[in-house]
Formats: C-alpha cells, sequence, structure tokens
C-alpha cells in the first residue's frame, strides 16, 4: 500500500482549480486500491450540500472517501490563510500516516514554510506548480529562498502545460525534473439533460437573429473582462456578450458597460444555466490578459461544447495551448481592443470557419483534456516515482 499525502491551499466545496485539481487527483489515486490517501489544507467558509465548512474551525472529515484535514484560519494576507493549527496537524499526519508520496500544490508559502522541517523526509516529493508568484511582488521576492529549496527537493515537478515551463523563470531551470499533466474537465459534469437542453433554446430565443458571445469566470484583473466590455462597444448590433460570474471588479464593470445594450451580467449561473450558455453561444470569450492564468478550466469546457474561442496571447501561460490559434479558435496581441473586435467580427461572417474551429475544439479537449486523460496521466506519474 502506498500512502500518499496532498498539501493543497483548500479542498472541495471550496471551488477554485486548484481546489478542483487535487480532488481530481483524489479521485484519480481511488480508482486504484493500491493507494491509500489524506489530505491537508486549511479550512474555508464553503457548502455544498451535507459539505459544510467554517473558516475558524480545525476538522477531520470525508470526501469522496477520502479523509480531509481541515485546519482552521483566523486571517488572510495577500491572498495566503493564516492558521495557528496547520502546524500541530501537518506534524501529526507525518508522523501517524507517514506518507510514500507527498504532492505539494505550488504556490501556497504559509504551508510550505511547516513543510520546510520535512523536506529531508524519507518520501517521494511531487511540486504540482499550478502557477509563479506574479502579483505579490514582495511575497515573490520574499519566499524565492522557500521556491528554490522546494524545487531542489522535488524528486518531480508538474507542470499544467509546456508553454507554462517556457515562460517560467523557476521551471525552465528545473526542465529535466518537469513532467506536463494538462487539467482536466468532467465530462459528468458538463452532461446535457433536456431541462438544461430547454433553457438553452430559452437563450437562443432571447438572443434570436444575434451573435452570442459567453464569458464567465471570477470577475478579477488577471481575467480581462474589462477588454471584452470595451470590445463590445466596437461591435454592431448583430452581437449580444454575455459576462457570468462575479468578483470584486463587478460594480466597475457593469458602469463601464453603461449605455451598451449589446452586454448583459447574469451574475454567478448555476451549474445548469451554465451548459446551457454552453450550448447556446456562437462564439467563447476568454480574454485573459496574465500568467495568473496557468491553463483555462472554463476556457477548456466552452470547447468542449464545439465553440471556437477567441483568446489573447498571454506569454508563458498555457491558455495558448489549451485553445490552438487558428485551429480552435482566433488569438490576438494581448489587451488589443480593437484586434479582439476585429477577431468577433471575422467569426460572426464566417459560418463555416466557426464550424469549423468548434469541430478541432471539441476534439482537442476529447484528445487532452477530460478525466479519463487525466487520470491515467496521474497514475503514470505515481508509477514513474
Amino acid at each position: 500500500m502506498t500512502k500518499v499525502l496532498q498539501i493543497p491551499n483548500y479542498f472541495y466545496p471550496n471551488i477554485g482549480g486548484i481546489e478542483q485539481v487535487a480532488r481530481d487527483i483524489s479521485g484519480a489515486l481511488s480508482t486504484d486500491s493500491s493507494y491509500e490517501q489524506k489530505v491537508i489544507c486549511f479550512n474555508e467558509t464553503a457548502a455544498d450540500g451535507d459539505v459544510v465548512c467554517k473558516r475558524e474551525e480545525t476538522v477531520h472529515d470525508f470526501v469522496d472517501g477520502v479523509e480531509i484535514i481541515r485546519c482552521g484560519c483566523f486571517a488572510k494576507k495577500a491572498s495566503q490563510s493564516l492558521s495557528l493549527t496547520f502546524g500541530k496537524e501537518l506534524e501529526k499526519v507525518m508522523n501517524s500516516f507517514r506518507p510514500d508520496v507527498v504532492i505539494f500544490h505550488y504556490p501556497n508559502p504559509f504551508e510550505a514554510s511547516f513543510l520546510m522541517k520535512y523536506l529531508k523526509g524519507n518520501f517521494r516529493f511531487v511540486l504540482y506548480w499550478h502557477l509563479d508568484i506574479v502579483k505579490q511582488k514582495l511575497l515573490r521576492h520574499l519566499f524565492a529562498g522557500q521556491t528554490k529549496r522546494l524545487l531542489e527537493r522535488a524528486d518531480l515537478v508538474i507542470a499544467t502545460s509546456p508553454l507554462y515551463i517556457d515562460g517560467s523563470p523557476w521551471l525552465s531551470r528545473y526542465r529535466d525534473k518537469c513532467m506536463v499533466i494538462p487539467n482536466c474537465i468532467s465530462e459528468t459534469r458538463m452532461t446535457v439533460t433536456d431541462d438544461i437542453r430547454k433553457r438553452a433554446e430559452e437563450i437562443r430565443k432571447e438572443n434570436e437573429g444575434k451573435i452570442l458571445c459567453f464569458g464567465v469566470g471570477r470577475h478579477i484583473p488577471y481575467k480581462g473582462f474589462t477588454y471584452l466590455v470595451q470590445a463590445s462597444k466596437l461591435l454592431d448590433d448583430r452581437f449580444r456578450i454575455v459576462i457570468g460570474g462575479k468578483g470584486e471588479l463587478s460594480e466597475e464593470l457593469k458602469k463601464e458597460a453603461e449605455g451598451d445594450a449589446k452586454i448583459t451580467f447574469p451574475g454567478r449561473v448555476s451549474e445548469d444555466d451554465l451548459i446551457a450558455y454552453y450550448l447556446a453561444m456562437d462564439i467563447f470569450c476568454f480574454p485573459s490578459v496574465t500568467k495568473n492564468e496557468a491553463f483555462g478550466i472554463a476556457l477548456a469546457e466552452g470547447m468542449y461544447f464545439g465553440k471556437p474561442a477567441v483568446t489573447f496571447h498571454v506569454a508563458g501561460s498555457g491558455v495558448n495551448y489549451v485553445s490552438l490559434k487558428d485551429v480552435t479558435g482566433l488569438e490576438v496581441p494581448n489587451g488589443n481592443v480593437r484586434v479582439y473586435a476585429s477577431a468577433l467580427r471575422t467569426l460572426a461572417e464566417d459560418e463555416a470557419l466557426r464550424t469549423r474551429m468548434g469541430k478541432a475544439a471539441r476534439e482537442r479537449v476529447e484528445t487532452l483534456f477530460l478525466t479519463s486523460s487525466f487520470r491515467d496521466h496521474i497514475l503514470d506519474m505515481m508509477r514513474s516515482l
């Protein structure tokens, strides 16, 4: 029996890219009875069905049959949760569980500071690299030594795309340790029911005769929705732009869009409505502009429904690995609103192009970015250790 300990920042029911990858890894390992698992992470207030979490509590519970050790937190600084119990809980699990493999999800400097004392331990160490620290410049410099120690100790470094290895000043130096495992989307989660199909038909009817462009994600700077709002103002009334999601920039985006009747903001959309929009749309808009967007799960989801994407060129990000320029969609210079609007017009005026790129998009996702492929990659990785 191989014992595996994962250390992400949070875990389901908290929803985010790293949290989903951690759960996907857990699901992949659960298909093989030779692995025993535990997860240790911070706690954060969230709920989904019977799973309810409260930030300040330190609790042990189970998700998908795997024990999750959630460490209560008292504050958050520079996007980092701070916990008084994480160190003690990590010590307990390292001494009692004695993992054969530790998978640490980077970046997470606070958790890493506690992990440092165990790096000389007798276990295989996988550094699962989600993104470089870009926004917090002080943290980036402050924890440079810590990052180097993690990379030096790692038996294997996982990147989500080859472009991120090339574009990262850290990973490019440790290329010989790197393995690419693309993120995945769940086919089950993307199942189209009769009710969803009916809702998609309603959306199409509401936008009859229009080119429906859909974008979704947190309303935060690196997602680039301000550029989509600006591009909309350069388009004629053939277009309808729907921007789903919420975030710190929601009110600012709405104010910027005032007077543009083409744009709507439905807020945080339900799972069913999300799939309905994917079905109903003509073009998927993914305007992320920095390497904070390391991969693009929503981009892969949109492509799964056979629709072309319009993206910016984001140097060093996996965005342009997920969607291939002139194959699965159109790619334009980063932040260039006029060219982005022109790309939307190009796709609007050429139905055959939309169909061809949409078909290629679906095929790319089915080949590389589904749960089944991810499971095989994870199990191959474990065998390689």
